[in-house]
């Protein structure tokens, strides 16, 4: 299994996750959220940055089902989805991840020809690591 890297920028964002939190950095000025996390608001220009709690609802925006597996780890999994997940109250916010059946299911728990893009999502997490369920 992948686990996440982390620098100083993103370590927050792992930090409430391990507490099942989903929070996003956000512009301490102009407010607007941003992912991945960085010192320096790409709309203002400032330093300044907070965490803000988003509610984990979103939407499947993309997915793939790799064929075959791109990582020899992952064969015995497959098939696996891997979705790019657009937050509700942050729509600029895009997460990528896995949907599943619950939290801390398998990668290959959900039938892949259960996905649609638009389908509606929840973050749920397992180990520090956030995962989707279909809404």
């Amino acid at each position: 299994m992948l686990t996440p890297v982390t620098d100083t920028d993103g370590a927050p964002f792992w930090e409430y996750a391990a507490r099942g939190e989903l929070r996003v950095q956000a512009c301490g000025d102009c407010g607007e959220p941003r992912f991945p996390p960085r010192p320096c608001c790409p709309h203002c220009q400032s330093f300044a940055a907070e965490w803000r709690a988003v509610s984990g609802h979103g939407r499947v925006w993309s997915y793939v089902v790799p064929h075959p597996p791109l990582l020899p780890g992952y064969a015995e999994r497959a098939p696996y989805n891997v979705v790019v997940v657009e937050l509700e109250d942050a729509p600029r916010i895009r997460l990528v991840g896995n949907v599943v059946t619950h939290a801390g299911a398998g990668l290959d728990s959900l039938d892949p020809r259960r996905l649609r893009i638009g389908a509606r999502v929840q973050a749920v997490f397992s180990g520090g690591l956030p995962q989707w369920v279909l809404a």
